[in-house]
């Protein structure tokens, strides 16, 4: 296809020339070089667009239908290229971004609206799951994920930081004889599971010297879905693993209190991974920095009840 814009661009700017000598100097090659693509052109169509003699050139019959065509085409690829040009530098078209459910309602679907608001050419599609997206196969130009990158073919930006709690009802504690002082001793407690945070049956803590503790469970109630399992956790079903942001406001109030906070893992990145850096279209571009700017407010993904910045 290359071959044949070249032969075409040749082609034309010959008749424009007018001659092969102007059409090379304007298109900065050989005369050689035009002649060849011309010809080149010729053979592939199976006939002759130029007559050529000593001392002039003319369209053939073939070659006045041909140029007309020739021109429409050349002008709606540079058409093409200069649309595709000012994408890069003005941000328009659709955004797809995924983002975890109740992170992508919270934070992601506030941040989408004021992209929308400041970019009046782009539209947006939100797709909120907990489950991992397969950005090439389903579309998405930008993902925010909360923990570290599996992938290696995709790229992350940082946006900030939370880290996994085990939170409970404090009257659900109570009844059970108060706080485990030890993860070991969760197995005389009800362990509710929210399988797309921690979808294996052990959980890992991290004790004195940095130690790793591992310990099994055996659910009461296994969800998929972060909303259910903190909800059953309101309503006193038991011990329930979730990211600080999920309960913070559970915390805050008292209607939930962190279990095991000095075996608590060490934080977790929450980051915008796209599948390239190379080329990035501008409202990609602009979306990053719009996240970067809002994640400079997100301080309670480091901290919540009352504690500290790490």
């Amino acid at each position: 296809m290359l071959d044949r814009l070249d032969g075409m661009v040749a082609f034309v700017a010959v008749c424009d020339g007018p001659g092969f000598a102007a059409a090379a100097r304007r298109l900065h090659l050989s005369p050689s070089v035009v002649t060849r693509r011309v010809a080149a052109l010729e053979e592939r169509m199976g006939v002759r667009l130029l007559q050529r003699t000593t001392r002039s050139i003319m369209l053939t019959e073939a070659g006045a239908r041909f140029l007309e065509r020739a021109r429409r085409i050349l002008a709606e690829v540079e058409e093409a290229e200069l649309s595709a040009q000012d994408e890069r530098t003005h941000p328009r078209g659709k955004l797809a971004v995924s983002a975890p459910l109740l992170f992508g309602r919270m934070h992601v679907a506030p941040l989408l609206s004021r992209f929308l608001a400041t970019f009046a050419e782009v539209s947006a599609e939100l797709m909120l799951t907990d489950r991992l997206v397969n950005l090439v196969e389903e579309g998405v130009d930008v993902a925010i994920r909360i923990g570290s990158l599996a992938d290696s073919s995709l790229i992350a930006t940082k946006l900030g930081q939370t880290r996994r709690v085990l939170a409970a009802a404090p009257a659900y504690l109570a009844a059970k004889g108060g706080m485990p002082e030890h993860p070991r001793e969760l197995a005389r407690y009800d362990i509710i599971s929210f399988d797309a945070l921690l979808p294996d049956t052990e959980w890992v803590f991290i004790g004195a010297g940095d130690d790793e503790i591992r310990v099994r469970i055996k659910p009461r109630l296994t969800t998929n879905n972060g909303d259910v399992a903190i909800g059953h956790a309101l309503s006193g079903g038991g011990i329930t693993a979730a990211f600080c942001y999920q309960v913070d406001q559970a915390f805050r109030s008292g209607a939930l209190v962190e279990v095991l906070p000095a075996f608590a893992p060490p934080p977790v990145p929450i980051q915008a991974v796209f599948p390239t850096s190379r080329l990035l279209s501008s409202k990609v571009k602009a979306f990053l920095t719009l996240a970067k700017e809002a994640a400079s407010s997100w301080r309670f993904l480091d901290h919540f009840a009352g504690k500290a910045d790490a």
